[in-house]
């Protein structure tokens, strides 16, 4: 036991035995069961509630675009180096979920064998997401929108009604969501059909949804925790149709990166990529206004969430997260739509926080990843993390400290996928796309090893837009170390990745 619930426990004995009647909680913290988050003087606040927005394929180039995020920004708490662990949809959410790298979940890619979500709930990560946890410790918890590739809304899973995992209090979770329209969604164990009809915009459903369980909880005496996990922006770029006609005359991004003059130095799965020519450039112009067409109704969402918690008067006492499971490239260094790459347009998310205690305006450096979002939810929760979690929790960043022990480098992995005609990322699994690789990320370099010997090595302090690969000018004992420190990383588990992690 910590000084903190000895001190705890003895204060607990002497109010009983004064018959104030205090009542310690799991997780070390006092509550006075009247809800409401404020607690009385003299007695700690209630377990805060946190609303989580997860994106997908949400890339930086789109938060210039999102007000609301924007606003989030200024009050709040923004991780500018939050580096993915694979820049892909499944493999991300397993980590986010367990706190794990994929080498760990066993998530490799959207579908079996290497991934997808039978192979999630095949390897314990039901059980290991934080959600168990967090309902153990008397949340109530939803799950609204995206799970995971391959999970179907109607499946029972060997039951007799549509199959609920286990830690989700409400559960409001569909399959293919993508086009937005005509979708089914599992509501509680009952298969419910939304057409196609304006009303039925996939995005506009869940934000009702959320709204209306923030309401709802707000009369409980228990703290609640709510992810809402979008589609949007994710291809095949449907935005409502209140946004369709919107920003006409928008245009991709042209960074250095930009359709890349000179390829050359890249892997080979890269090099021979032709120059984009005026068609397909134009098609990444159309295909950046539908991405900030549909992330509207996106923002909108978050607005809403944002003045419902204020209005009901918990905004105080309730964590806004808003983010993304993975990055998209759009016309840079050649490529057309997608991601899995190891640049930073795939890999680099926005992360934003707001809450109680979090500094306005605060940007963090320091190296952020998927892994440390589920410890991070248990830590705001009053619960230690399983010792079986890759990450760490970000809570000291969140309370204005800075860790003097915080990692250096940030492990990505990823195994190439096999073209499926199911997968909805198949277009970035085809010939021409990354094959397999692992890579080290820190805040002035990237360093990637590929399945078949090629290497890049990009110095981002001289060159962020990663255009000169200077892998063959390494020394040799540089490389040396940069190898080994892969290894022990994609090697780690647990707090072994802790330890990994702080060198560079």
């Amino acid at each position: 036991m910590t000084r903190h619930r000895r001190l705890a426990a003895v204060l607990c004995v002497l109010a009983l035995l004064a018959l104030s009647g205090c009542s310690l909680q799991p997780g070390g913290h006092a509550d006075d069961g009247k809800g409401g988050g404020k607690g009385r003087p003299g007695t700690a606040a209630k377990k805060p509630n946190i609303v989580f927005v997860l994106t997908d394929d949400l890339s930086w180039d789109l938060v210039a675009h999102m007000p609301q995020v924007l606003r989030m920004q200024r009050d709040g708490l923004t991780f500018d180096n939050f580096i993915v662990a694979d820049s892909l949809c499944c493999t991300s959410r397993a980590t986010i979920f367990t706190g794990r790298y994929p080498h760990n979940t066993g998530v490799r890619t959207n579908f079996p064998p290497l991934g997808g979500y039978q192979v999630f709930k095949g390897n314990g990560g039901e059980q290991a997401s934080f959600a168990p946890f967090l309902q153990k410790a008397g949340y109530r918890t939803a799950l609204l929108g995206k799970y995971m590739n391959g999970y179907q809304p109607g499946d029972v899973q060997g039951g007799t009604k549509p199959y609920v995992p286990p830690g989700w209090t409400e559960w409001y979770v569909n399959g293919n969501g993508y086009p937005e329209y005509d979708y089914n969604l599992n509501e509680n164990g009952r298969l419910v059909h939304y057409g196609s009809e304006p009303q039925d915009y996939l995005t506009d459903v869940l934000a009702n949804k959320g709204v209306d369980f923030i309401n709802r909880s707000r009369g409980s005496a228990q703290p609640f925790f709510i992810e809402i996990a979008t589609f949007a922006p994710h291809g095949p770029f449907v935005p409502a149709p209140r946004h369709a006609g919107k920003f006409p005359a928008l245009r991709a991004p042209r960074p250095p990166s930009f359709n890349e003059a000179d390829v050359r130095d890249k892997p080979s799965w890269l090099r021979p990529h032709p120059k984009l020519r005026k068609p397909g450039i134009r098609r990444i112009d159309e295909g950046f206004r539908n991405r900030v067409r549909m992330v509207q109704a996106v923002d909108e969402m978050l607005g809403r969430i944002r003045t419902t918690l204020k209005e009901l008067d918990i905004d105080r006492d309730t964590y806004v997260v808003f983010g993304s499971d993975n990055g998209f490239h759009l016309g840079e260094h050649r490529l057309a739509g997608g991601k899995m790459t190891a640049f930073d347009t795939d890999v680099r998310v926005p992360f934003v926080f707001t809450g109680p205690g979090v500094p306005a305006g605060r940007k963090v450096a320091q190296i952020a990843q998927n892994t440390d979002l589920a410890p991070t939810f248990q830590d705001l929760a009053g619960l230690r993390p399983p010792a079986a979690t890759d990450g760490r929790s970000l809570a000291p960043f969140l309370r204005g400290g800075t860790p003097a022990d915080w990692r250096e480098t940030a492990l990505i992995e990823h195994v190439k996928p096999a073209p499926s005609p199911e997968d909805p990322d198949r277009q970035d699994s085809a010939p021409g796309a990354p094959t397999t690789y692992n890579a080290l990320r820190t805040n002035d370099m990237l360093y990637v090893e590929y399945a078949d010997g090629e290497r890049e090595y990009y110095d981002r302090t001289r060159d962020p837009h990663e255009l000169s690969n200077i892998a063959a000018t390494l020394p040799e004992q540089r490389r040396r170390h940069l190898s080994d420190l892969l290894y022990a990383l994609t090697h780690c588990a647990g707090a072994k990745c802790t330890d990994a992690g702080r060198s560079r």
